[in-house]
């Protein structure tokens, strides 16, 4: 009987690596003092399940070296992949201030000092001066009702969450009168109708998409009515031919008929931002001073802190609330408190605009930002060859607030538009993506944008640093 011919494939084969070769290999050994050796032995045979299956179209012969090396390969890319799913800090050139998938507000120092002391044990729930538990929570409420004006106040994981349990608590099994023009989608399929129907609410809408007059709120209020809800449309603007009553009309309206004004305020500034061109974002406090039974905001868009939903209010609603078994289900951890109470304490200051990022931002002149620009790019030339392939020049642009919060503001930037003799736009961003620290940057005709008004100037040498070795 003749024997069947060796063919490169089945030669391949024999010359694949075992896993517990593949597991003594430098690369696998570093890898398992990272991620243990259990999970490296997994990312192991995963390399070389990759590389079997591929082995037919390896051209010509493959000894064992050169298959032994391309394991090493995959295990060190199946391994670097997984890197990439992590949470990791990355640097923000894209110019959006508040950027949903880059974690939103950017933290103080000083908040990020205060998570670091809340780490460990912490005075939670400890009154220190009794030595008996303590209310968590209650330096942040504490600091909300002094910033807002409002009589109580209450803090939950986030906006949405604000919104839920004010809607479940006091609209189940009733109506909510709401104008057609604030029936929005806030983000991430978020949508008022819909939280409204989990709550156990009925939605009774009013006016039109543009217009909604006093009237038509007293017209839709019944016996069954629970609540008029305001909601700030944070994310759009409708322009032109509109009208909608005050908040003081609305809140005279609803005492007049024994019901609740609710006014979800998204975005949270706590300050006046008009000198900033954020005229239509509307202050906390004014609404407490207009009236609001309650209101609820976020602590990581304009308010500058952590992911959190404020809300404040009337004393008695927000007991109700606190005593709701759903609060405990809602309610933040150490982490956020810590943060939170950081960040509002700079507001207490006077010092929010020079302490927290997001208003630094925002209150980041045309002349700051250019002077940054020119020193950056002054620097960046030094790194670069003469002969580098990597080309820049500084062009204008605008900034976006971001995080659904004035959609309608361009903030003026001057940018620096990066082009590469060799790689594409689509090449050169990916190749930022994937450096050492991410850079995340946005393209727009053909070219990369660097906007360094969300770089902060503790980044800027970095970034410096990992544009050059792009060239």
């Amino acid at each position: 009987m003749r024997s069947a011919k060796a063919t490169p494939q089945n030669s391949a084969m024999r010359n694949l690596p075992s896993v517990d070769e593949l597991l003594r290999s430098d690369a696998a050994r570093e890898i398992a003092a990272t991620v243990g050796e259990r999970h490296c032995a997994e990312i192991a045979r995963g390399a070389i399940d990759s590389l079997r299956q591929e082995i037919g179209k390896l051209e010509g012969e493959r000894s064992q070296e050169s298959l032994f090396g391309e394991a090493q390969e995959r295990l060190s890319a199946i391994w670097q992949s997984e890197q990439l799913t992590g949470t990791r800090r990355l640097i923000n050139a894209t110019g959006v201030i508040i950027h949903t998938n880059l974690g939103r507000a950017p933290l103080s120092e000083n908040a990020r000092r205060a998570i670091e002391n809340a780490a460990g044990y912490c005075t939670l729930e400890y009154d220190l001066e009794t030595g008996k538990r303590g209310r968590r929570g209650l330096r942040a409420e504490e600091l909300i009702v002094e910033l807002t004006g409002a009589e109580s106040a209450l803090i939950v994981n986030n906006c949405a969450a604000a919104a839920f349990f004010i809607l479940t608590v006091f609209a189940s099994g009733g109506e909510v009168v709401i104008s057609r023009g604030e029936l929005v989608e806030i983000g991430g399929d978020f949508r008022v109708p819909d939280v409204l129907s989990q709550s156990g609410g009925t939605l009774r809408e009013v006016g039109t998409t543009n217009r909604t007059k006093l009237a038509d709120y007293e017209k839709a209020i019944g016996q069954d009515t629970r609540m008029i809800l305001r909601v700030h449309p944070s994310n759009y603007r409708i322009v032109g031919f509109t009208a909608m009553p005050t908040l003081s009309d609305l809140t005279t309206l609803a005492h007049k008929h024994g019901i609740l004004l609710y006014e979800d305020l998204g975005s949270g500034a706590l300050i006046n931002l008009g000198e900033f061109g954020l005229t239509d974002e509307p202050v906390v406090s004014d609404s407490i001073t207009a009236g609001a039974d309650v209101v609820s905001f976020s602590g990581d868009k304009l308010l500058g802190g952590p992911q959190a939903g404020i809300i404040a209010g009337r004393r008695e609603i927000i007991d109700q609330l606190r005593s709701h078994p759903l609060y405990r289900a809602l309610r933040v951890d150490k982490i956020a408190y810590a943060a939170l109470e950081a960040t509002l304490e700079a507001y207490r200051r006077g010092t929010a605009t020079s302490e927290v990022p997001v208003l630094q931002m925002l209150s980041s002149g045309p002349q700051n930002i250019e002077d940054r620009v020119v020193r950056f790019s002054h620097l960046l030339r030094e790194k670069l060859r003469d002969d580098s392939d990597l080309q820049f020049e500084i062009i204008d642009g605008a900034s976006a607030i971001g995080g659904g919060a004035a959609p309608a503001v361009e903030l003026k930037t001057k940018l620096i538009a990066l082009k590469h003799r060799k790689l594409t736009a689509l090449r050169l961003e990916h190749a930022f993506r994937n450096s050492s620290t991410p850079v995340i940057a946005r393209i727009f005709d053909n070219q990369v944008l660097i906007d360094l008004r969300t770089v902060s100037v503790a980044d800027e040498s970095e970034l410096i640093e990992i544009t050059a070795t792009l060239e």
